[in-house]
């Protein structure tokens, strides 16, 4: 059966990391059977109240790299009705510093919780520039061992790599850790680098870039994952 994947971003085919999402969709789905369509939605066709209407028609949904995006709004839109839908969700590097103002947002009750790199003199800035940039480097991840991330790549210590300057703000970890949405993946230094939501079938966020490690003979397991949750998810039970 085929599933539909909303990859939600501005694309552009000069961006490495729009090219290696398109990629590693393709390995994944290629190694495991699966018959994915995918489609890249730009975030301005999402600001307004149609956007519902048009996510109900796939089965899960990437936040793509590339941030800032050109609708903050229409990012966020995406990831709320993920998250409330229980529409499988992963999204990387600026996804996933979206799923953290999302849910900083809408959840714990920062309504203006922002970004630095759009918003720079607001507060409280959720997600800020980092102290050394991540920009081309690959480390270390240690991952919670009961995480679905951990169980995903079959181990609790991975290499990935970053094309990123902003993480999570330090002076709101202990604040994230109040809610369902876990801290799951962190550096030797313990700086937190994926989140995953607590009783979701599938909602990761990751600050680094999964598909750049993906190959045809070696697909990138969180990315196989993602996909299998889509093919398992039951389009039926999401309002349309």
């Amino acid at each position: 059966m085929k599933s539909s994947l909303a990859i939600i971003g501005d694309f552009k085919p000069a961006n490495r990391s729009h090219q290696a999402t398109n990629d590693a969709l393709h390995h994944s789905a290629a190694a495991g059977g699966l018959d994915v369509a995918s489609t890249w939605i730009g975030t301005a066709q999402l600001e307004g109240p149609g956007a519902s209407q048009r996510l109900a028609a796939y089965d899960g949904i990437w936040l793509a790299p590339a941030s800032p995006y050109q609708s903050m709004d229409g990012a966020l839109s995406a990831i709320r009705f993920a998250r409330e839908q229980n529409i499988p969700l992963l999204g990387t590097c600026g996804g996933f510093q979206h799923i953290i103002l999302e849910y900083a947002r809408n959840v714990l009750g920062f309504a203006h919780a922002q970004h630095e790199e759009t918003s720079p003199d607001a507060a409280p800035l959720y997600i800020s520039r980092l102290a050394c940039s991540l920009v081309g480097r690959t480390m270390t991840i240690t991952l919670a061992p009961d995480s679905l991330l951990a169980r995903a790549c079959g181990q609790v210590q991975i290499q990935e790599q970053y094309y990123c300057n902003f993480g999570v703000n330090p002076d709101y970890v202990e604040t994230l850790r109040t809610g369902a949405l876990r801290i799951v993946g962190s550096d030797d230094e313990g700086i937190v680098r994926a989140v995953e939501l607590s009783g979701h079938p599938f909602f990761v966020g990751t600050l680094f870039l999964p598909q750049h490690h993906s190959t045809p003979s070696a697909p990138h397991p969180l990315i196989t994952a993602f996909l299998q949750a889509l093919s398992a998810s039951p389009g039926g039970a999401r309002c349309h």
